[in-house]
């Protein structure tokens, strides 16, 4: 039997290019060579010559960030061309990315989020509104962006104002949540029918930063992140049932990961991610890892789910 004809897609033109473009050289280097074809496309570049060699493909790794690869838009295209991928379709995608409706999404499911309110440009409440329905400090968020572009935390009138103003600079819509203080972890679950819920990571960013924004995400050092997360048991059955809980209320497929804060033994449903951050030492690949799956291997089975063999 030949090699698997692969597309790895990175790159793109979202603020998360840079992420993007790094994480496809890490996935490159740890697939198997012997058993894939690997073609590289860029979405920024390249989306000529993919809808080109479509029919010469047997499968795309999307290793895309943000909008024009995480939001469903490429997943369309690859519908449409017929070349299956791994991970959610479109309409999970666009859902996930949205954090005004995956938040409607997971409270109908029964999970609990953070307060928010979310309001277009014309509609903005004052500061004073803001801090009668939510309190101060607050977390400000574009809807639409990922990977906390955009994102900050307002305890003041005036970072309030700068916040939304930065916010408004990226997106139409903005939500301002509740600030929950607490433990941050982040689970992974990993399937298409069969779901399996990865062990939690732990989340502590450095006392330089005020919450797990852009930078602490991604500068090395930055955070402390420990697998498994120092939960209870029973917490962490209860962490891990949220995250399988929201997967399967979006719709998501093959894998995703979903971020919480947990307060007192409650736990808050902050967001879920389609495509996880893919290099080795990304958070969702440290659970893999804890589970007994290596890195090479977890880009095996997300081939494998993208075909339907698993």
């Amino acid at each position: 039997m030949g090699k698997l004809r692969l597309a790895l897609i990175a790159g793109g033109k979202s603020s998360e290019r840079e992420v993007s473009l790094k994480s496809g050289a890490q996935v490159h280097k740890a697939l198997n060579k012997d058993k894939y074809d690997i073609r590289h496309f860029d979405p920024l570049t390249d989306l000529e010559r993919l809808v080109r060699e479509a029919k010469d493909l047997d499968a795309a790794l999307i290793i895309m960030h943000g909008r024009g690869g995480e939001d469903g838009s490429l997943q369309g295209l690859l519908d449409l061309l017929e070349i299956p991928y791994q991970g959610s379709r479109i309409l999970a995608s666009a859902l996930a990315m949205n954090k005004e409706l995956s938040k409607t999404i997971y409270q109908q499911a029964g999970l609990k989020a953070p307060r928010a309110l979310v309001f277009d440009r014309r509609g903005t409440p004052s500061p004073q509104e803001i801090e009668a329905a939510l309190g101060l400090p607050v977390v400000i968020k574009p809807v639409h962006e990922g990977s906390s572009i955009g994102v900050s935390k307002a305890g003041t009138f005036e970072s309030l104002e700068s916040g939304l103003a930065a916010a408004f600079a990226l997106d139409d819509r903005v939500m301002v949540e509740e600030f929950i203080q607490g433990t941050e972890v982040t689970g992974g679950v990993l399937g298409n029918t069969r779901l399996q819920a990865l062990p939690l990571v732990e989340i502590i960013p450095a006392k330089t930063y005020q919450f797990f924004d852009f930078e602490a995400k991604y500068q090395p050092g930055a955070s402390e992140e420990i697998c498994p997360a120092r939960l209870s048991p029973e917490l962490t059955k209860r962490a891990q049932e949220c995250a399988i809980t929201a997967h399967q209320a979006l719709g998501c497929r093959g894998y995703s990961r979903t971020d919480m804060m947990i307060r007192d033994q409650e736990i808050f449903v902050l967001e879920t991610n389609t495509i996880p951050g893919m290099t080795a030492t990304s958070l969702f690949p440290q659970g893999a890892k804890a589970a007994g799956i290596d890195f090479p291997d977890l880009l095996d089975t997300l081939i494998n789910l993208a075909l339907g063999k698993e």
